[in-house]
């Protein structure tokens, strides 16, 4: 018996096939669009709130979303830039301030939780073209390489001597060791601190 041969009539052509099976998950993938940007109402806007804030002897007031970081707002809202957003959690140092004295992660903090603070940044230490001791420590003993973490890192010091002004050597490193700095600069940043000791 002669087997039967198939003929292609009666198949669609591997084109027109591929084509109906785009043409069908394209329709599919249209449809679980629409159904989830129904499905989801759109976002409300951010609340925002008008706020005074006290940096560095001045009265700042701005409006700003109400779940912004202290650090969020002195970067972008008052343009003081020398705080640094390193790692955003906290966990770098490179974003620290001064909250009435005491060293403070600006990126951990709701800025509307300040009013009425006083905070001082990085560019709050020098009294015009005067340095800050620690910053004149810093200088002279190449407290910093590629410079990124030094805010963080001075203003860190100058709480940590307020905190202890008699702060021993060996404590220096351990007191410090939330400030990261990813070139090393350990014994230079240590210099620097022991050096300006007593001169704060």
């Amino acid at each position: 018996m002669t087997p039967r041969k198939h003929t292609s009539s009666h198949l669609p052509s591997r084109r027109a096939f591929l084509a109906g099976g785009l043409s069908a998950g394209a329709g599919l993938a249209g449809a679980s669009a629409l159904g989830s940007a129904s499905a989801a109402p759109p976002a409300p806007p951010p609340e925002t709130s008008k706020i005074t804030l006290t940096i560095n002897g001045v009265a700042r007031t701005t409006d700003v979303d109400t779940r912004a970081s202290l650090l969020d707002v002195l970067r972008e809202r008052i343009g003081l830039t020398g705080t640094k957003k390193g790692c955003n959690q906290g966990a770098c140092g490179a974003c620290t301030v001064l909250v009435d004295g005491r060293r403070s992660l600006s990126c951990l903090t709701i800025a509307t939780r300040y009013e009425g603070r006083e905070i001082t940044t990085i560019e709050g230490l020098a009294d015009g073209d005067q340095l800050h001791p620690v910053q004149r420590a810093f200088v002279e003993h190449d407290g910093f390489q590629c410079g990124f973490c030094t805010s963080g890192q001075i203003v860190s010091a100058v709480g940590l001597l307020a905190e202890n002004p008699a702060v021993p050597d060996a404590e220096i490193p351990e007191l410090m060791s939330g400030n990261l700095c990813r070139c090393a600069a350990y014994p230079n940043i240590t210099a620097a601190i022991r050096d300006a000791r007593g001169q704060v």
